[in-house]
């Protein structure tokens, strides 16, 4: 809806930045505190989160040019605009391998690493969709439901065309996401199953709201998008982790 909140000149101030940027920031100081409640040093989350937004930007964007391959030719700009061409999976998968290396190089358990900080992951990710719609990315398909919402001219959203607004259902989605994995953490039974739990609760709910996406320059194979197949291997990843892991539980305690 607003895409640039005010202008200095050629200045520009960006609403899906600034989203990004408080996201982050509410994200950083609830994982800080859980972080030393656990007796880590904070330094090491400074680090952490460096690196897994590191890894996250640069996956999102590779995986952005991996989906949009055939139209390279014609538009070679999709190599040079870092304005905007993000894919959250990609962000998401590059999060967590980088995660992984700096865990690896730092002596500190991963998967308990993981538990505890992907809540506020969902929780930015909530922030990072409201952004999404002050932009008019990641819009929906045409409905002319009560609830359907309309953009201007200067959003990346086609304007003047009413829109199922799946930007605001995903952000209370992850919103939601963020309070249940806070209350599942305090029920977990194994390193590694509240990230399980985030990979595949956030999976269905992606999956569901592709359907409702009208932005498909990112490809369909199938009738499914992209990220509906990147989806599906998440999913089944995260009931693999529960499995193997809740196995191992049971076994250790028998």
């Amino acid at each position: 809806m607003y895409p640039i909140l005010f202008s200095f000149g050629s200045i520009h101030f960006y609403s899906y930045g600034l989203m990004i940027a408080i996201g982050i920031l509410v994200a950083y100081y609830l994982a800080e505190k859980k972080i030393k409640a656990n007796g880590i040093d904070p330094k090491r989350l400074e680090w952490l989160v460096f690196s897994i937004l590191a890894g996250g930007f640069a996956g999102s964007k590779i995986l952005y040019w991996i989906t949009r391959i055939p139209d390279i030719g014609t538009d070679p700009t999709i190599f040079t605009n870092l304005g905007d061409g993000w894919v959250v999976y990609g962000g998401i998968i590059g999060g967590l391998v980088a995660g992984w290396f700096y865990c690896q190089n730092h002596g500190m358990n991963f998967w308990k690493t993981f538990d505890m900080v992907i809540p506020e992951v969902a929780l930015a990710q909530g922030f990072g969709r409201i952004g999404c719609f002050l932009a008019g990315c990641c819009y929906g398909v045409e409905t002319h439901a009560w609830y359907a919402v309309v953009f201007p001219e200067e959003s990346l959203a086609p304007a003047g065309i009413s829109l199922f607004p799946s930007q605001l259902v995903m952000s209370a989605y992850d919103f939601g996401l963020y309070f249940f994995l806070e209350w599942f953490s305090k029920k977990k039974k194994f390193n590694g199953e509240v990230g399980a739990a985030y990979l595949i609760a956030y999976s269905f709910g992606r999956f569901v709201i592709e359907f409702f996406r009208g932005d498909m320059i990112r490809g369909v194979v199938n009738g499914l998008s992209t990220s509906q197949y990147i989806a599906i291997a998440t999913f089944i990843a995260g009931i693999a982790i529960i499995v193997i892991g809740r196995k191992r539980f049971s076994q250790s305690n028998k």
